[in-house]
């Protein structure tokens, strides 16, 4: 039951820009590249941020230099941050809480980023134990998230992220070897983590529950790479070619790594990984 409970969890984190006072445009440090057509300080707003709140180039931003953008998900702790933290107070509107609603955006969001890897960790056939432990983490990470400005502000986010970080760690091995002998009947893929293979041809290989945590994948060639069971987590997907790639059950793969990847129709994604429209168009 939990696991469905869960699910529902891990498929609702998603961006809502109607909701929130443009903090992605405002909160974050950008650095001019071929992601961004600008440099901007944290804290300034983004010189296409509109008085509504809305980017007056939304539907070019990948013509006009701001692929970054296209790629960018916060999973919801835009509107977390500007209709629960801050009461539906627009920091245009009231410029006195601007200064702190910019600085516990990235807070949120690193809140937002571990709930939805404990929340798809629960989804999995694990150990009662490792289910009990997995079970806590995530009320304790909701919880958080409730808390006002201030203690946000004050909250030891790295030791938040040791105990999560050791869970995600155990579920991924469990479930890799789980998939390997009962699944796929294949010898468990091998630690690969932080494994430098930018612009590797990996073409049409079978790869399936390798674990590439922190994996560098830059303009990899994965098409038609079987990548079931892949321990994703951290791993750089920017301009990989995924087209026709099988990662229906990859784990901790996220949407801004897709967003930054390459793909098609022909792809196979996991449940709660939208097809980003660049793809299709």
């Amino acid at each position: 039951m939990f696991n469905k409970t869960a699910k529902n969890i891990r498929e609702s984190l998603t961006a809502d820009c109607t909701k929130c006072f443009g903090l992605c445009c405002t909160a974050l440090n950008i650095a001019a590249s071929s992601d961004f057509a600008i440099n901007k300080n944290a804290g300034t707003p983004c010189p296409n941020l509109q008085g509504d709140y809305r980017c007056k180039i939304h539907k070019n931003l990948r013509e006009k230099g701001f692929k970054g953008c296209t790629v960018y998900d916060c999973l919801g702790a835009g509107q977390k941050v500007s209709q629960s933290t801050f009461n539906g107070q627009g920091w245009q509107e009231n410029p006195e809480v601007a200064e702190k609603m910019f600085s516990v955006f990235p807070v949120m969001e690193q809140l937002y980023e571990m709930i939805a890897f404990i929340s798809e960790a629960l989804t999995y056939e694990v150990s009662d134990s490792l289910m009990e432990q997995l079970n806590k983490q995530l009320e304790k990470l909701q919880s958080l998230t409730d808390m006002d400005a201030d203690r946000l502000l004050s909250l030891d986010i790295i030791g938040c992220r040791l105990p999560v970080n050791e869970l995600l760690l155990e579920t991924s091995e469990y479930i890799r070897t789980e998939l390997s002998s009962k699944v796929f009947a294949i010898k468990k893929g091998k630690k690969c983590r932080g494994v430098d293979w930018i612009g590797k041809n990996l073409a049409g290989k079978d790869i399936r529950t390798t674990d590439l945590r922190g994996a560098y994948l830059i303009a990899a060639d994965l098409r038609n790479t079987d990548l079931r069971g892949v321990d994703f987590i951290g791993a750089d997907l920017r301009d990989a070619n995924l087209s026709g790639a099988n990662l229906s059950t990859s784990m901790f793969l996220t949407q801004m790594q897709i967003n930054s990847a390459k793909g098609n129709d022909k792809t196979k994604l996991p449940s709660h990984i939208q097809t980003p429209s660049h793809w299709i168009d």
